[in-house]
């Protein structure tokens, strides 16, 4: 595919966004969970824990991330501002590869701290946004969730981009919170920041495919092939670039690299 010229190229990835960005998306999807809730802060609590876990067999992560809300009794802002250390009891006995309990309590009390001395999750990537990438709003992110005594064992699953990560997991659920296409899919929550900011949720999937699309030419699914990739997509559509994702991801996921 990487014979295309670039016209060709953007017009056959726009087509696999209108194809894949729509409300069908959401069944075999992660961001299900999250669509299972209204209030503002559950979506978000629920959106980044689903985000945290989502990597593994698919239908793994929609249970644990089921399993998850079921813990917090389907009200996870509640849950999180109003938990006592003995409610971190009920927790016990969760694992999804390598998070466990002991990683998922840490989480309740660090998101605690997010909304009470931080005001909340879209302030903190907000102030700390540059005009044109939350990358750096990543790093800084992770320095306040983790300010608390923790386990040095649970930084590793948050990723800092400022570490040369290409911090997958964040970037998807930076995608849910901000984008607002009304397709049906994204929440376009944050009002505060623009989709003109985010970068592509970059995985070996959406890597192979870009590769074959001529759009990445880095091997590693590093910050510097997802600031290489995000380039090219921007190219594409400025205001808009991880829209491409739909694409990307349903021509690996999907298609199985077909095409």
């Amino acid at each position: 595919m990487s014979f295309l010229n670039k016209s060709e190229l953007k017009n056959f990835l726009d087509f696999k966004v209108e194809q894949y960005n729509t409300p069908e998306f959401i069944t075999s999807d992660p961001i299900q969970i999250p669509h299972l809730f209204h209030r503002k802060e559950d979506i978000e609590i629920a959106g980044f824990l689903t985000a945290t876990i989502a990597w593994g067999n698919r239908k793994s992560i929609l249970k644990n991330s089921r399993k998850l809300m079921d813990l917090m009794d389907m009200s996870p802002y509640d849950f999180v501002i109003n938990h006592q250390e003995s409610d971190l009891n009920s927790l016990d006995g969760f694992v999804h590869r390598t998070f466990n309990a002991e990683d998922l309590k840490y989480f309740i009390q660090a998101l605690k701290n997010i909304y009470l001395n931080h005001r909340g999750l879209e302030n903190i990537f907000h102030i700390n946004a540059s005009k044109t990438s939350l990358q750096p709003a990543i790093h800084h992110f992770k320095k306040a969730f983790f300010e608390l005594p923790h386990q040095k064992r649970t930084e590793k699953h948050v990723s800092d981009p400022l570490k040369n990560s290409a911090a997958k997991r964040i970037n998807m659920f930076l995608r849910w919170m901000v984008r607002n296409d009304k397709k049906g899919v994204d929440f376009g929550l944050w009002n505060s920041l623009s989709s003109a900011q985010l970068s592509c949720p970059l995985d070996v999937h959406s890597g192979n495919v870009a590769r074959k699309l001529g759009i990445l030419n880095r091997k590693m699914n590093d910050s510097k092939a997802l600031a290489e990739l995000d380039n090219n997509l921007r190219r594409m559509d400025a205001s808009d670039p991880v829209k491409y994702d739909f694409a990307l991801f349903g021509l690996g996921v999907f298609e199985k690299g077909n095409f």
